[in-house]
């Protein structure tokens, strides 16, 4: 993957500071010394979450000592689109969580049948407060703050249209940044988990279709929430809600949703499947998009 140094260079520093800053706390050695499943899965855009949503848990099972690392793939369909997913994202003492994943989403109708929109994504997430495993006995969620560098590599397959670009669709621009504050809650006696993401972003079906567009370009705060049951050590069930700007006027964007089903037979694998809907993606296509979320991840 690759990203435009003068767009990212201000995200790379505060990358750096971060894995430094955290790095100097944690062990050489991963510890794996978290419950299992307390590092969530990877969600769609390569944070630590469920599927759709970022929580304020730090993936991997490192503790405050060490540090845990993942790999991950996600697979979606729907009835005429393709969403492919994968990363690689690494938690440092339980504080930092670095991210970065590619996205590349393809159609199966025409005249959409032959359109290919990819984008990166470089993410960073920090803990402030809490702790959603050991403090039990407070009121008080772990809460983080995080944001996402999305990078968007063009349109590939509507030529004979004249599009090559986003902003060609409509978009104000390529890139840009999603902001986010999550809260998560662990409730171990009732085995399960709550909770609330606000997002502050201006993209466009998560930026494969740009950021801003003719319907506005300002960023809005937008909520998100999970909620999950753990039915054993190994299992989840839950749903999760996610809203989103509508900006462009060739998309009428609406919520993603989803509902799941979690497995961890160890530390070191989980997979995550589950029913999405996805909304209307495009005007040449006014159909609601609903299908499989196939989630496979391995780390430590």
């Amino acid at each position: 993957m690759t990203f435009s140094i003068s767009r990212t260079a201000l995200a790379l520093s505060i990358l750096g500071l971060a894995a430094g800053s955290a790095a100097a706390q944690s062990q050489a050695a991963p510890d794996m010394g978290k419950l299992l499943a307390t590092g969530g899965v990877i969600q769609v855009e390569g944070a630590g979450g469920g599927g759709i949503v970022p929580w304020a848990l730090i993936t991997g099972y490192g503790t405050r000592d060490s540090w845990g690392a993942n790999a991950h793939y996600t697979y979606i369909s729907t009835q005429d689109y393709k969403l492919d997913t994968y990363g690689v994202a690494i938690g440092l003492a339980d504080r930092v969580e670095l991210s970065v994943a590619s996205q590349s989403f393809k159609g199966s109708l025409a005249p959409l049948d032959n359109l290919n929109l990819k984008q990166d994504i470089l993410g960073i997430k920090v803990k402030l407060a809490g702790d959603a495993v050991y403090e039990q006995d407070s009121w008080l969620p772990q809460i983080a703050v995080g944001a996402m560098f999305k990078d968007n590599k063009g349109v590939k397959g509507l030529g004979a249209l004249g599009v090559t670009s986003v902003i060609e669709l409509g978009a104000k621009d390529d890139s840009g940044y999603d902001y986010y504050v999550a809260a998560t809650k662990l409730l171990l006696e009732q085995s399960l988990l709550l909770n609330l993401t606000l997002r502050a972003t201006k993209a466009n079906q998560m930026g494969l279709l740009g950021f801003g567009g003719d319907q506005g370009d300002s960023r809005k705060l937008m909520p998100e929430v999970s909620a999950a049951y753990l039915v054993n050590r190994h299992l989840a069930v839950g749903a999760e809600y996610r809203r989103k700007p509508h900006n462009l006027g060739v998309d009428p964007e609406k919520a993603y949703y989803d509902v799941f089903v979690a497995w961890f037979p160890t530390k070191n694998v989980s997979v995550t499947a589950a029913y999405a809907n996805l909304g209307k993606i495009t005007v040449f296509n006014p159909k609601t998009q609903r299908g499989l979320y196939l989630s496979v991840q391995t780390g430590f």
